[in-house]
């Protein structure tokens, strides 16, 4: 069913489950598993200041620049060590994983790879970024859902821990086992 499998993660508790539906999945259908992490070089910790500041006070956009530089410097080592801990999680459960970490625009980034990698499935999470947030920002799933050569499963956001078996698709891969119950 599926062979190889491009899984998305950011740096929250959603990453960890997107990983853990992920991983779920690899051990079902026995694929090779890549994960991605994009760091988005312009996000919401860039907006520290007004557009324009830097005419009345250059000195305040330079501060911003090399605040976020800063910021974006520290989130590349957290991203790559949670990247080497998700891979060796995958390795001790006998799948064959890769990973990558890239900066850019996400979703644009996360498509790129599944078609270079040629990815069967991409898993990745839906934050429910709606109105004003979902324009400023983007939505990345939305982007990947329409842009992806592949199919994509999207995992919702869940507040609450004990609610997550209740979204969890099953059948996959002809067994009857949900994929909760297999990532446990």
């Amino acid at each position: 069913m599926f062979n190889k499998i491009l899984v998305a993660v950011d740096d929250t508790n959603d990453g960890d489950k997107v990983f853990e539906r992920a991983i779920a999945l690899a051990e079902l259908t026995q694929a090779k598993l890549m994960i991605i992490h994009a760091l988005n070089v312009v996000d919401d910790t860039f907006t520290d200041f007004p557009v324009g500041v830097d005419v009345f006070s250059p000195r305040l956009s330079e501060a911003s620049i090399q605040r976020h530089m800063e910021i974006l410097a520290a989130q590349e080592e957290q991203g790559l060590e949670r990247l080497k801990d998700y891979a060796k999680t995958g390795l001790e459960k006998g799948i064959a994983v890769e990973f990558t970490q890239v900066a850019g625009d996400p979703g644009s980034r996360i498509c790129a790879l599944a078609r270079n990698w040629e990815a069967d499935l991409v898993v990745l999470g839906r934050r429910g970024r709606k109105g004003f947030s979902e324009l400023l920002m983007g939505s990345v799933s939305n982007y990947v859902l329409h842009h992806a050569p592949c199919s994509v499963l999207t995992v919702q956001h869940i507040d609450n821990a004990d609610d997550a078996d209740a979204a969890i698709a099953t059948d996959v891969a002809g067994t009857e086992t949900p994929i909760a119950e297999a990532s446990r």
